[in-house]
């Protein structure tokens, strides 16, 4: 095994084989120990792109709050599933059905072209010019705003969909689809995820679906794969300490070293942030 694959291994806490019932029990039983530690949380809001990860994050979170609702007796826990379109998405039938699949409490809809849009006007104003990559920043950022947004409404915590073979590569936002109260997905890649889903029954439209964060209007519905230069396959192998083609290490080693300041705190005067 590669050195920094070790190392990386160990940081993301990723094992090399998982049993997914016992996967789905820990993610569940995480997120209902949080709420009951703080007791003021007492929804878990979560954005449904009709995706993997979403659709996963969702389900747990929809069992763990059902679950708490049976134990507790306490009717006021649920799940709030959020759409956070940009004007009309090409996936929206993806997302409606990630929802029906889940059996989501409540479904919370914002358009966030609006402000994503008087967001990049503003700047502009400046005689900046917003790029389409950075458009697409403004967009995700734009939605964590609605999740907090609602989740501050209806006493929830927010839900994010890191993972490890998102972590690895850094393919998020920092504080966009980055910023979260909790991570019920962290340790596990896309090959175990779609092993839960399977278990948990979800339609395979869904699972199968191919990863994209759509997020640049030049480069509409671009493959994740295409953007990271390297197949989730590859990823998933190097996270679970098998051997891949030096190219595809290397790749996946890159991502890592470049976009370590997205997986820290910001950063302080006694971070030894260099080494």
């Amino acid at each position: 095994m590669r050195p920094l694959q070790k190392q990386i291994i160990d940081e993301l806490k990723v094992l090399p084989e998982i049993d997914p019932e016992k996967e789905i029990r820990r993610s569940v039983d995480f997120i209902k120990a949080y709420l009951l530690k703080y007791p003021f949380f007492k929804s878990i809001v979560l954005g449904i792109s009709g995706g993997q990860d979403s659709t996963l994050c969702g389900t747990l979170c929809q069992k763990a709050i059902s679950e708490l609702r049976e134990e507790t007796g306490n009717s006021d826990y649920k799940f709030i599933a959020v759409r956070l379109p940009y004007g009309d998405q090409a996936d929206e039938q993806d997302a409606m059905d990630a929802i029906e699949f889940m059996k989501a409490d409540k479904t919370v809809r914002v358009n966030i072209k609006p402000s994503s849009d008087a967001m990049m006007e503003a700047v502009e104003a400046n005689g900046l010019t917003v790029s389409d990559f950075n458009k697409g920043n403004i967009k995700a950022r734009e939605r964590m705003i609605a999740q907090y947004a609602i989740a501050g409404s209806e006493n929830g915590a927010v839900a994010g969909t890191d993972h490890a073979a998102e972590a690895v590569t850094g393919f998020y936002t920092k504080y966009g689809d980055g910023g979260a109260d909790i991570c019920p997905l962290w340790r596990l890649d896309k090959r175990q995820g779609r092993e839960m889903l399977k278990l948990l029954g979800a339609p395979e439209h869904l699972y199968l679906k191919t990863p994209t964060a759509d997020l640049e209007e030049d480069r509409p519905a671009l493959p994740d794969e295409a953007a990271l230069g390297v197949t989730y396959k590859d990823i998933d192998d190097y996270l679970e300490g098998r051997e891949v083609e030096e190219k595809a290490a290397e790749t996946i080693e890159g991502w890592y070293l470049k976009t370590q300041h997205k997986r820290h705190m910001p950063i302080n005067v006694y971070d030894e942030f260099w080494k």
